[in-house]
């Protein structure tokens, strides 16, 4: 069984989180202050994280921070904030997604399930495949099985979702995908005016290919339209 621990100190909705996740099958730890000391041993066995960005003993992007650097599993930020400062922000530091408050619980679980089929399929591709999973662009280096990306023969740190964009986009050289569909083919689930988010993926993956590269170019804008590498 699949562990979820949903940090969130409202309790009402950490409750309603918590029902609606064991009637779909999996096992909910909540925790509701934010202390990092009591967040930390509670990682051990858990599968995801929703995370709520206001707590009372933390703040939800150092918290997010925290978590990436000790255990590689997704992140679902959750917040009554909708400001594009707080999604920038939660993107930025290695989340997987963004939901603001109220939500539905039928979005909620989608969400889920998205993260958690991604990952699985992350971490059950063959290792012997490493060679042949390379997609070479110019002076760039995307791999699939290892999920490396390189510029310069220089390893970027990419989030996972950037990375899935990347290697979507790479895949496909010279076709221009929308926004939405991105959204649709990197999330796993129906837009759901989320358009944003791929822009701010986007606009990251630029800045670091630049901080390699200072005249490395990948990922082309058409306006109105959407993205694509060529």
């Amino acid at each position: 069984m699949e562990k979820i621990l949903v940090i969130e100190d409202d309790k009402s909705i950490a409750r309603l989180q918590k029902d609606y996740l064991e009637i779909n099958g999996y096992a909910v730890t909540i925790e509701e202050t934010g202390d990092i000391s009591k967040i930390i041993p509670l990682l051990d066995d858990v599968n995801l994280v929703i995370l709520d960005l206001m707590l009372p003993k933390g703040n939800g992007i150092e918290i997010c921070k925290r978590i990436q650097s000790l255990k590689d599993i997704p992140i679902i930020i959750v917040s009554a904030k909708d400001q594009d400062m707080d999604i920038v922000l939660g993107l930025g530091v290695g989340a997987d997604d963004y939901m603001t408050k109220p939500f539905s619980t039928n979005e909620l679980i989608a969400r889920v399930k998205a993260q958690l089929r991604r990952y699985k399929k992350m971490k059950s591709s063959p290792a012997n495949a490493f060679d042949d999973a390379n997609i070479m662009i110019r002076n760039m280096s995307i791999n699939e099985v290892t999920k490396t990306f390189t510029v310069d023969g220089i390893q970027l740190d990419l989030t996972p979702k950037e990375f899935d964009i990347i290697l979507l986009l790479a895949k496909n050289r010279g076709r221009v995908f929308s926004k939405e569909e991105i959204y649709e083919r990197v999330w796993k689930y129906d837009s759901l005016g989320d358009a944003f988010t791929v822009t701010v993926h986007v606009k990251r993956i630029r800045e670091k290919i630049e901080t390699a590269s200072e005249h490395a170019q990948l990922i082309e804008t058409v306006w109105g339209v959407g993205y694509k590498i060529v």
